[in-house]
């Protein structure tokens, strides 16, 4: 852990904001920018928040490599915790078991209340050494991990995982989740306090004005051929081939028609292979994603393990026509036939068919791409950070919850996941 310095943090927080109760708040996660995906993404957005609205920011998260450093001031502090890579995602880390020093740190910088927003090692250990001192919790449900054990031949641990993830949960004050479908699904499996905040997107940044059609040259697309985009980790758990196959029946319509990924990950190897003709652009980060975004036509998403799913918002600020499944973001802010498309759950030959039906009418899929730029107007992040901010004062004020956490007491009633 980081030597402790001295910081404003452990004496006072900022001004207060509109006559609410500056907060001294740790918050703790396992992914932090410059890892790039949505977690990541997430945490930066209400932490800049939380501290532009006076409150002082403790963040704990692991040292991602050698090089990085942690950076202080004001009313804002970080803490560099050790780390391992996540197995197949070398490129990301998790925290290691760390519940004295969190102790020791929180005995001596004492915060209002913990928020933690992943729930590996880290975030266990923030759980424990919180309830030790009797501090309030509050939690985030970014990532649908009990889900994401059927993609990697560890299906029999899906059941353990979710009671791993219930007992976590529900140790703590409050448990933020983005949709109200979420909310429903974790009620219905013995989750408790449960509230839903939405997440945003930078409409100053997703924007159509940023189509390029020198990119889109540089792809083999000219200024009519139809783009289909594809943005996120290029991993198993994305559940990709419904987008391969759909562009491959897309392509029989349409010959001059492009299949870009944009992103990474551990299928990009077997992806080239099977889609030698399309383009893996990478990881793109700030305006060159946003580039990216706005220079394509159709945006195809047919993951089925999201809690969320923030690259369908950012494709929708940018004007894209979107093709997705009924639920998570899709289900939060499209309206099918108005400003996106909706297939039922995992039915990929629907999927396919609204793909080919905007690949068909370039006039409908440029009226959606205008209606879906429209609708994200009102998903600013200044919005959804105050909402964050009123449910973590009213967790600072309330009683902790009992002391004392061990990994068996994670696991009641795993029959009931």
């Amino acid at each position: 852990m980081e030597k402790a310095v001295a910081t404003d943090f452990g004496n006072r927080a900022g001004p207060a904001h509109l006559g609410k109760k500056a907060l001294r708040i740790a918050y703790v996660t396992e992914t932090y920018p410059p890892e790039v995906n949505g977690v990541a993404n997430t945490a930066v957005r209400f932490v800049e928040g939380l501290r532009a609205r006076g409150h002082a920011i403790q963040l704990v998260r692991p040292r991602q490599d050698r090089g990085d450093h942690a950076h202080n001031t004001t009313g804002y502090r970080e803490i560099l915790m050790p780390g391992m890579p996540i197995p197949r995602y070398p490129d990301l880390r998790m925290g290691l078991p760390s519940t004295g020093e969190l102790q020791r740190l929180w005995n001596t910088e004492r915060p209002h209340l913990v928020h933690i927003v992943t729930e590996g090692p880290l975030g266990w250990s923030a759980l424990r050494a919180a309830l030790k001192l009797k501090l309030p919790v509050s939690s985030d449900f970014r990532t649908n991990f009990h889900a994401y054990s059927r993609h990697y031949g560890i299906g029999w641990l899906q059941k353990p995982i979710a009671a791993y993830l219930r007992g976590f949960h529900n140790r703590t004050g409050l448990t933020l989740v983005p949709t109200e479908a979420m909310r429903a699904d974790l009620t219905r499996r013995g989750f408790r306090n449960l509230r839903v905040v939405a997440r945003g997107v930078d409409t100053q940044l997703f924007d159509p004005t940023r189509r390029s059609l020198t990119l889109r040259a540089h792809w083999g697309a000219g200024p009519d051929d139809p783009v289909v985009l594809h943005v996120g980790r290029l991993a198993p758990e994305k559940n990709l081939e419904p987008v391969i196959t759909a562009f491959e029946q897309a392509r029989t319509v349409h010959s001059r028609a492009k299949l870009v990924f944009v992103g990474d990950g551990p299928a990009r190897d077997s992806l080239r292979a099977r889609c030698p003709d399309a383009v893996f652009a990478g990881t793109r980060i700030g305006v060159d994603l946003a580039e990216h975004y706005a220079s394509g036509d159709v945006f195809l998403f047919s993951s089925l393990t999201e809690t969320f799913g923030n690259v369908t918002v950012e494709a929708l600020a940018s004007g894209l026509a979107v093709v997705a499944y009924d639920y998570a973001a899709a289900r939060e802010h499209i309206v099918h036939g108005h400003n996106g498309m909706l297939a039922r759950y995992d039915d990929s030959a629907e999927f396919a068919r609204h793909a080919i039906s905007l690949l068909q009418n370039p006039a409908r899929r440029r009226e959606i791409g205008q209606r879906a730029h429209l609708g994200a107007e009102t998903l600013a992040w200044t919005n959804v950070v105050e909402e964050f901010e009123t449910m973590l004062q009213a967790v600072a004020e309330s009683p902790p919850a009992p002391a004392g956490l061990s990994i068996a007491g994670l696991f009641p009633g795993a029959a009931q996941s």
